[in-house]
């Protein structure tokens, strides 16, 4: 078997080839990589059978494989590694999806990895990666994906009351009263969110959650008051667009 590590942290992949050498005797490679597009790259050069994938790391989640490749592309077994987040390992529970929570257990990881040889021998990893697809499919059904310094946090639609254009970062402000810095253009929300009619663009730089609106006010032109006290700006071309679309919605 040849096994493919992705994680950003040097110490947890040595730590985790460690454990594998121990857990079995059936592993004749093990590769690395610090990061998913590193990690993406050695997949199509060095097809390895199985990838143990963190999902916290900086520029690309490893929720994110998906993305970089076609089904018949995807022939490897995957097992996530996760410092812990509820919504993720939920979602892998529900679908069966293998995930070893850090810091991994040996004895985890050895019935984690007996599966995923199994798998690979069977040749049944193409009915796995549905289970794959339904498992992100019902992570973003009322969620959003943030990626921030520390990982990823996954939000609730209604949590959030707005977003903010700042160059090609975007500010999300959530219900807590926090804020979040994310490092994607707004671009990247609006056309994730176009399906989701809560979500509406009033002006360039916002993406509003219509639930979160406080008032609409007409005093020196158009703009909205969110529950947060924040002042949003209706486009001059939306002004009728918006009315439409709150006398239909409320």
């Amino acid at each position: 078997m040849k096994i493919l590590i992705i994680d950003d942290e040097n110490k947890a992949r040595k730590l985790l080839e460690v454990l594998l050498l121990e857990s079995s005797n059936e592993i004749a490679q093990i590769l690395e990589a610090s990061n998913l597009e590193e990690g993406v790259a050695i997949i199509k050069r060095e097809q390895p059978n199985i990838v143990f994938l963190d999902i916290e790391m900086p520029n690309h989640s490893g929720l994110q494989i998906l993305e970089f490749f076609e089904d018949q592309e995807v022939n490897f077994q995957i097992i996530f590694t996760t410092a812990y987040n509820q919504y993720a390992v939920d979602a892998f529970k529900l679908s069966a999806i293998d995930y070893l929570l850090k810091p991994i257990d040996e004895v985890e990881l050895k019935i984690a990895l007996e599966k995923a040889i199994a798998v690979v021998k069977q040749k049944s990893v193409n009915s796995k990666l549905e289970d794959l697809k339904k498992a992100f499919q019902q992570l973003s059904l009322n969620k959003i994906a943030l990626e921030i310094p520390k990982g990823i946090i996954f939000v609730n639609h209604d949590d959030i009351i707005f977003f903010e254009a700042d160059a090609m970062y975007t500010l999300v402000y959530l219900q807590n009263g926090k804020t979040e810095l994310i490092c994607k253009p707004l671009k990247h929300f609006v056309d994730q969110l176009e399906n989701k009619n809560i979500f509406y663009k009033p002006h360039r730089k916002y993406l509003i959650n219509l639930k979160h609106i406080k008032e609409l006010s007409k005093k020196d032109g158009f703009f909205l008051i969110m529950e947060n006290n924040k002042t949003i700006p209706i486009a001059r071309d939306k002004k009728e667009e918006f009315i439409k679309i709150i006398q239909e919605v409320f």
